[in-house]
């Protein structure tokens, strides 16, 4: 009981901002994050990569189904958060994690599968042209993943994707253990660098310049789960660049509840595999929310999963608007709601515990990660 109480007050400590003004700003709430800190590594074998790469997940387990599961117990989470590391030598480990309370710094919060459309109604994407656009924040966080996916910057040398690019559940995909992420450029015809001569009738093109991926970090909640199950909520992973990138990137932030998002709603950029070579941004209104997953019906399309979901809300500490990761866009899910088909594509949130986790993987001190 201890532990599952214990468990409680990790899912369920924070301190909400509600509205308490006609000029209330949609505000970032102040987070009691855990701390999560290696306890023991072990050598696996080297894996064999030898999954077929997928750039969706597909789940009939909606909404109702992930609020009537079982809330896990304290020493399942531990395990869900523990986590693989693939090197770019071909080596893995197997971390384990503690979970902890700091008392100076709070109790930490808590059908069928249809085509690979996944667009309601009037596609509202929008293709991102030029380089004025392109290479300039918040788009030009937006990366490509050389096995197919989106990721998205969150540090110097850290993108943050989907798990499932990376991992298909049961083994690493091909071409994880050379993986590399493509960062969109101009194409500059020959004699033409430098000019500022352009077209305005026509887009720049561009080009992708690739950086190797040195290590890469996936939750066990993934690989020991799977898709149809406790997977989704994990389908998360953060990869580790050989060298820096040189750009701007988006910090990660815990996800507020969908009621305290601006206007309720959602963005993130993806490369969409129906428009290649494209930058497709999107927002749309959040349906529904579980602890771990939100839903909305942002249109998107394979190749988009792994984008970072992204809000703009009021920083109260620094004086001023800041927009942060709070989730990762993860694929499809075609349920059965009281006899009516309902699709949605679902997006997997950045719990307190979560946030924990990978802020840790990026900075390496748990010092750094006490304010989500």
């Amino acid at each position: 009981m201890a532990a599952l109480s214990t468990l409680i007050l990790l899912l369920c400590a924070a301190k909400d901002v509600m509205p308490s003004s006609p000029h209330w700003k949609p505000t970032w709430p102040s987070y009691r994050v855990p701390v999560i800190l290696p306890q023991s590594t072990l050598n696996l074998e080297k894996p064999q990569f030898d999954a077929e790469a997928r750039l969706e997940v597909v789940s009939p387990c909606g909404p109702a189904c992930h609020k009537s599961s079982p809330l896990p117990t304290y020493e399942e989470v531990k395990n869900y958060l523990s986590y693989e590391t693939l090197y770019a030598n071909g080596s893995l480990t197997e971390t384990e994690v503690g979970i902890y309370i700091l008392s100076n710094g709070g109790d930490g919060a808590r059908g069928r599968s249809r085509t690979k459309r996944q667009i309601y109604g009037y596609d509202s994407r929008f293709s991102i042209f030029g380089k004025d656009f392109l290479l300039n924040y918040p788009f030009s966080t937006s990366v490509k993943l050389s096995t197919g996916c989106t990721g998205t910057l969150v540090a110097e040398k850290h993108v943050l994707t989907a798990a499932h690019c990376i991992h298909d559940g049961k083994s690493y995909v091909k071409g994880a253990q050379k993986l590399r992420v493509g960062f969109l450029k101009p194409k500059h015809k020959d004699g033409s660098k430098g000019s500022n001569i352009t077209n305005s009738a026509m887009p720049e093109k561009m080009k992708f310049q690739w950086i190797r991926v040195k290590r890469t970090h996936v939750p066990k909640g993934w690989i020991k789960g799977n898709a149809n199950d406790i997977g989704m909520d994990y389908d998360y992973a953060l990869l580790e660049l050989k060298k820096p990138h040189k750009r701007k990137f988006m910090k990660i932030g815990v996800s507020p509840p969908a009621r305290h998002l601006p206007g309720g709603r959602i963005h993130f950029s993806g490369y969409d595999n129906d428009r290649p070579g494209n930058l497709v941004y999107r927002f749309c209104d959040v349906k529904d929310e579980t602890y771990d997953l939100l839903y909305q019906q942002c249109d998107a399309q394979p190749g988009a999963s792994g984008s970072g979901v992204y809000v703009r809300m009021w920083k109260r500490q620094n004086h001023k608007w800041e927009r942060k990761i709070i989730g990762i866009f993860s694929g499809h899910q075609w349920v059965d709601m009281n006899g009516t088909p309902q699709d949605f594509n679902v997006a997997v949130r950045i719990t307190p515990l979560k946030y924990a986790q990978i802020c840790y993987w990026i900075k390496g001190n748990y010092l750094d990660c006490r304010e989500g």
